[in-house]
């Protein structure tokens, strides 16, 4: 795929797991337990690691406790949700939700979700989700942000023409820095006919405890989809 350059290519550093506050007994124990049973193992056709109900793959990076993935899948019995998240305690949380909820077309991994872009086949994704990241205010942080060129570069690749790419922010310096990067990529349509459409959260898109309260800081929330390959 040829891509213009762009000053923050090939920066991407890798974050492994983070810990935060200590977790209760419980939540120690489904780490143990379901979310071994439910680990997604990066590599390979995604569709091998779900049910054979499932016809698609959707990718949520950085879920935080789960309530969009949850939405999702409980919505969409028929696709596979993958769902990245390398904090602790936002794993813990999505495993308390998936004991008293089991769903069998979610599968998880703790570590930071570009490992499992980079082994994702081409166009194995129909949907992708980066909402509410962390947004790295400070100047020199930004080169850790999720959404890098590079990142893009890898998701234009895994994600099937006409695949949506949604991301949420509520970051005053993390938007114009998305929009300049997803704009710029040749891989990418903004679905945007209105203010509306960005100021407004769409039907399918669950609010979030987050969200909820990034209310006052107005959430824009923007729709990308893959082009057809025609060279991008």
């Amino acid at each position: 795929m040829d891509t213009p350059d762009h000053p923050d290519r090939h920066r991407r550093k890798l974050y492994g797991r983070r810990k935060g506050p200590k977790l209760s007994a419980r939540q120690a124990g489904l780490r143990q337990t379901l979310l071994g049973a439910l680990a997604y193992v990066p590599g390979g056709d995604p569709l091998a690691q779900f049910p054979n109900t499932v016809q698609e793959v959707w990718l949520e990076v950085g879920f935080g406790a789960g309530e969009h993935l949850v939405w999702q899948a409980a919505q969409h019995p028929q696709v596979g949700l993958i769902g990245a998240e390398p904090y602790e305690m936002g794993m813990a949380k999505l495993l308390t939700k998936l004991e008293e909820t089991p769903l069998n077309t979610v599968r998880l991994y703790e570590g930071d979700g570009s490992e499992i872009i980079e082994a994702l086949p081409d166009a194995s994704l129909g949907q992708f989700f980066l909402l509410f990241p962390d947004p790295w205010p400070k100047t020199r942080h930004h080169k850790r942000r999720f959404l890098q060129m590079e990142i893009l570069d890898s998701l234009a690749r895994v994600l099937k023409p006409g695949a949506e790419l949604r991301f949420a922010t509520d970051d005053k310096s993390y938007l114009p820095y998305a929009l300049e990067r997803l704009m710029a990529h040749p891989g990418f349509d903004w679905l945007a006919q209105s203010p509306s459409d960005w100021k407004s959260r769409p039907a399918d898109w669950p609010p979030t405890r987050y969200e909820t309260k990034a209310i006052k800081g107005l959430p824009t929330f923007l729709r990308f989809v893959r082009r057809a390959k025609t060279g991008a």
